[in-house]
């Protein structure tokens, strides 16, 4: 395979391992320092890429870099909250005053709140559209200019197999299923939007894996749940790790726009 490179108009030889190869890239993950985030981190620090984890509890971020800088790769720690476009960009700037780059976005960092529909409040409603939708925008939005003046980024937004279709009634998160919704819209139109600038975006549909936010739905709903999984075990700690560094790497480069549902075949 030959790979044409932008700047020089040159054609090179592109090996498979240059192909899924992050050294010296840099990644933002939000909501990286414990679960899926931390999974994702572990996996793009895995191949070479220098890491900017950032969540509400610096000093998780702090853990958790702490732990992935033992793979050889540098790891910035900042606390952050996605609902506030000031903490964003203090993210942003000093990501980019650090590094001097942004490669790659992971929007991560979300919530969920259950309540039956007829009784969430407006309050409750807004606190997850805010952090899993208005947050995948608004850091999009900042790390977005950036990667326009380089001519390239990677953006890989985490919706869920709850934004596909409904859910059954016992499962009563409905503004978690819209905000997941939103962000596969968000990430197809997006798409649209910003490939003239060379900025590849996608999202990862994962299903049920066993984290802080789900695992008393796991517990009270096992068997049942199972059930619906043709692999028939749930996500594992490893099973994120190689869509991440498709989509983040050279590997995913006539990619965007697209959903890769993680999910054990849940949705088939």
């Amino acid at each position: 395979m030959l790979r044409r490179d932008a700047g020089i108009g040159q054609t090179f030889p592109m090996t498979l391992q240059k192909l899924f190869d992050l050294t010296g890239r840099v990644a933002i993950v939000t909501g990286g320092s414990v679960g899926l985030g931390r999974q994702m981190a572990e996996g793009l620090a895995e191949m070479g890429a220098n890491l900017v984890l950032c969540a509400r509890k610096k000093e998780r971020c702090l853990q958790a870099a702490e732990e992935l800088q033992k793979l050889g790769v540098q790891v910035l720690a900042l606390g952050c909250d996605v609902k506030q476009p000031a903490s964003i960009q203090e993210v942003a700037d000093a990501a980019f005053k650090h590094f001097g780059r942004i490669d790659i976005l992971v929007n991560n960092a979300g919530t969920s709140w259950g309540a039956p529909v007829e009784s969430m409040t407006l309050e409750q409603w807004n606190k997850v559209i805010e952090t899993n939708l208005t947050g995948t925008f608004l850091f999009s939005q900042a790390v977005g200019k950036i990667m326009i003046g380089q001519r390239r980024g990677k953006i890989i937004n985490i919706a869920s197999v709850a934004g596909l279709r409904g859910s059954p009634p016992k499962f009563s998160a409905i503004g978690y299923s819209a905000s997941k919704g939103g962000v596969i819209i968000f990430t197809k139109d997006l798409a649209c939007k910003w490939g003239m600038h060379n900025i590849h975006v996608n999202a990862i549909a994962p299903g049920w894996f066993p984290t802080d936010m789900s695992e008393k739905v796991i517990e009270r709903n096992k068997e049942s749940l199972l059930a619906g999984v043709p692999l028939g075990r749930f996500g594992g700690p490893h099973d994120l790790k190689g869509a991440a560094v498709f989509l983040a790497s050279d590997a995913s480069d006539f990619v965007t726009g697209h959903t890769l549902v993680v999910d054990g075949g849940q949705s088939a």
